[in-house]
Formats: structure tokens, C-alpha cells, sequence
């Protein structure tokens, strides 16, 4: 699939399950800047993103992603899970761990 155009919606499916270059620099353009603009400090930025992705279930790849070289504590995750609980409910936390657990980002758990 290369660098061309894809031309149907299976095609970049398949190029983003694949890794393939066009569709992950488009994913990645994307967060390009975004801790600038948010005007947040870094800590604070990524703790948002980990309460965004806790809210939206999101899979263990997107965990892995966002989060993945960012050195979050376990003391930081449980406190952002602890915060956030009450306005997503125990069911997204709980998945939240086990995803986190499932993207290696949880010591022993990889």
C-alpha cells in the first residue's frame, strides 16, 4: 500500500492494523503540538489523556500508545483512577486495568 492514497474504507483498515507508514503518520500529526496548545503541564496532560482513555474503554494498543513511554507511577495511575471512578463508574475502571495490565504498562503484568 506504500505511500498512495487508500482507496477504500477495508484499505486503511487494513493499513492501520498492518502498521503500515501513511496511516500512522496520519494518527500521528494528529498529536503533534497538542501539549503546546493545551497550555496543561506534562504531568498533568498525560493524566488527562489517561482519564480520556479510561473513559472511551479504549483498547490495550491505545493505552500502549499514549501512554506507553510516558513513565506514569502506578501511584499516579490509582490516583487518577480513584478520581475519575465516580464519573465513569467501576466497570471502565476496572477495565481500565486490565487493558493498562494487557498493554504491559503495569509491572509483572507484560
Amino acid at each position: 500500500m506504500g505511500t498512495e492514497r487508500l482507496a477504500t474504507p477495508d484499505d486503511s483498515l487494513q493499513a492501520l492494523a498492518s502498521g503500515e507508514a501513511p496511516v500512522l503518520e496520519a494518527l500521528a500529526q494528529m498529536q503533534m503540538g497538542t501539549l503546546g496548545r493545551s497550555k496543561l503541564g506534562e504531568e498533568t496532560y498525560v493524566l488527562v489523556r489517561l482519564a480520556a482513555l479510561v473513559a472511551t474503554d479504549a483498547a490495550p494498543v491505545a493505552y500502549h500508545a499514549h501512554l506507553g513511554d510516558l513513565g506514569l507511577s502506578m501511584d499516579e495511575v490509582l490516583g487518577t483512577l480513584v478520581a475519575i471512578a465516580p464519573v465513569v463508574g467501576s466497570a471502565r475502571v476496572l477495565s481500565a486495568a486490565s487493558r493498562m495490565a494487557q498493554a504491559g504498562l503495569i509491572a509483572g503484568s507484560a
